[in-house]
């Protein structure tokens, strides 16, 4: 990217929008699981766009399914009218969430899907009050904002929402960190009593949560807990809604949905990011009892519209008939089993940790668990230079995320761990 159009971005757009790199880039083609930028330099991505770009670049399915709708003229019509790429892919996606009598609502984004289905529910419980997790990301908008327990992507206290905060998955922080499995989830369904009777009015209307925290640093909780949270929710008829924005699709590798791993169905479930390919394609499921108690006229006017789901039904059907899930599973072992061998070499790395192809590196100063923003920045710096592209996050800013298109490679693989192994060792 020129210095030019770093300036031109910089005088036209906000400053909370941040740019990665001391030396941004703008990338200006793509192949595969690898980007070219405007100065001809090629990256092995293994953030994808923030998890979005799930089957890689130039996908020549893709490309042909928006082409076929472009060229019947119609890139727009609203949901006022029938829209056989809409129902085609909602047919789809109730078929595989696993939600008995599924209905689909289709929107743009994450954060509108975790709206809607914020609004389903309180609908449904005549109730703002909701339950939602520490170190959480859900959205930008006033509601998915206000169930966002990460003050750094908190901008407003206003919040349209009663919300009561649970504790996160954290294995290195916290009053839960040090337990094991089993005492971990007895914990957590002992904090969710006493925050019913304590923090609440008794007519909460749900939890909304993520299998694997995404912005939080791919924290997650021991598999069965949402099992054993939702017997307790189901005594006060509470909600669940399982946050897929991040972990649907297949990208964890031993199940399609994050919520699988608990052995437990949530009444709702939100999806985005990976099913559009880099094509804006988010919604909520559910069951028709519970899609259907909102009280009033409501639709998107682009959400489900006829580019995003010809480019939705590509997607779906390629991650199907390439059987992508077990590839993440397969590849993701791969890169788990490397970057841990790596982190015994290196002190700096506290905890590796994720599923499949959603994968985390966690830096702190060595021999404690105090966060080491700076070393994450300079690991993340370096992998750029060695040719890799990584994404930070997690609650302190010192968490390498890794989120590579669910086509990756064993050479490839293999490649990028190389690249942050140089990486690591350096900083």
């Amino acid at each position: 990217m020129t210095d030019d159009l770093l300036a031109r971005h910089q005088a036209v757009l906000p400053k909370w929008m941040p740019l990665y790199y001391a030396e941004p880039i703008e990338i200006v083609s793509g192949s595969g699981c690898r980007v070219t930028d405007a100065n001809g330099r090629s990256y092995l991505d293994f953030f994808g766009g923030v998890l979005t770009t799930m089957i890689g670049y130039d996908v020549p399915e893709v490309r042909e399914a928006v082409e076929r709708q472009l060229r019947t003229g119609v890139v727009h019509t609203s949901t006022l009218y029938l829209i056989r790429q809409q129902v085609e892919l909602a047919e789809k996606i109730a078929r595989l969430s696993g939600i008995e009598d599924a209905r689909v609502f289709f929107t743009n984004s994450g954060t509108e899907a975790n709206e809607a289905a914020l609004l389903v529910a309180t609908n449904l419980r005549r109730s703002n009050q909701i339950l939602a997790v520490r170190n959480s990301y859900h959205g930008r908008t006033y509601a998915a904002m206000g169930a966002t327990g990460h003050r750094s992507w908190s901008a407003s206290s206003l919040n349209p929402l009663q919300v009561a905060w649970l504790h996160s998955g954290d294995r290195l922080r916290g009053l839960l960190a040090k337990l094991d499995e089993a005492d971990h989830i007895e914990a957590a369904v002992e904090d969710l009593r006493e925050v019913l009777a304590t923090q609440t009015a008794g007519d909460v209307a749900c939890l909304i949560a993520e299998p694997i925290q995404g912005v939080g640093g791919f924290v997650s909780a021991p598999d069965g807990l949402f099992a054993a949270i939702k017997k307790v929710l189901d005594e006060y008829g509470i909600l669940l809604i399982s946050d897929e924005v991040q972990t649907g699709w297949g990208r964890t590798g031993e199940h399609f949905w994050g919520y699988q791993a608990h052995g437990v169905t949530p009444d709702l479930l939100t999806f985005a990011k990976g099913i559009g390919n880099g094509f804006a394609l988010a919604g909520v499921v559910g069951r028709a009892e519970v899609m259907n108690a909102v009280q009033a006229i409501s639709f998107s006017t682009f959400g489900g519209n006829p580019i995003s789901t010809a480019a939705g039904n590509a997607v779906l059907d390629y991650v199907l008939d390439h059987n992508l899930q077990e590839n993440a599973q397969r590849i993701g072992a791969i890169l788990l089993e490397g970057l841990r061998a790596v982190a015994a070499d290196h002190p700096a790395v506290a905890e590796v940790r994720g599923r499949g192809l959603m994968l985390a590196i966690e830096l702190v100063r060595p021999g404690t668990v105090e966060p080491d923003a700076a070393a994450a920045g300079r690991v993340f710096e370096l992998a750029k230079e060695g040719g890799l592209l990584v994404g930070k996050g997690g609650l302190y800013g010192n968490v390498l995320r890794m989120g590579p298109p669910l086509t990756l490679s064993e050479e490839e693989a293999r490649e990028g761990l190389a690249i942050l192994a140089d990486a690591i060792a350096r900083a």
